[in-house]
């Protein structure tokens, strides 16, 4: 468990996030995380974008669907 406090930032409140904890969640300085709230009522901080993630599933369906058609189109 990391502690954090929240901080004001100029009219915002916010948190810093430990070296450990950018480390582990593979980002740096400027990239964007996303804080998503789970059905029991916490949160959960990630990386990863949840709608572009479910974007990309669409597209592997449609790629799996035509693959044949994408095939030869590539040519």
């Amino acid at each position: 468990m990391v502690e954090l406090k929240i901080r004001k930032f100029g009219n915002s409140l916010g948190v810093v996030l430990p070296k450990e904890v950018i480390d582990r969640l593979q980002t740096s300085n400027g990239e964007r995380v996303f804080l998503i709230e789970s059905g029991d009522g916490d949160y959960r901080l990630t990386p990863y974008d949840p709608a572009f993630e479910k974007k990309m599933a669409k597209a592997e369906e449609i790629m799996s669907r035509y693959r044949n058609t994408l095939h030869a189109l590539s040519k």
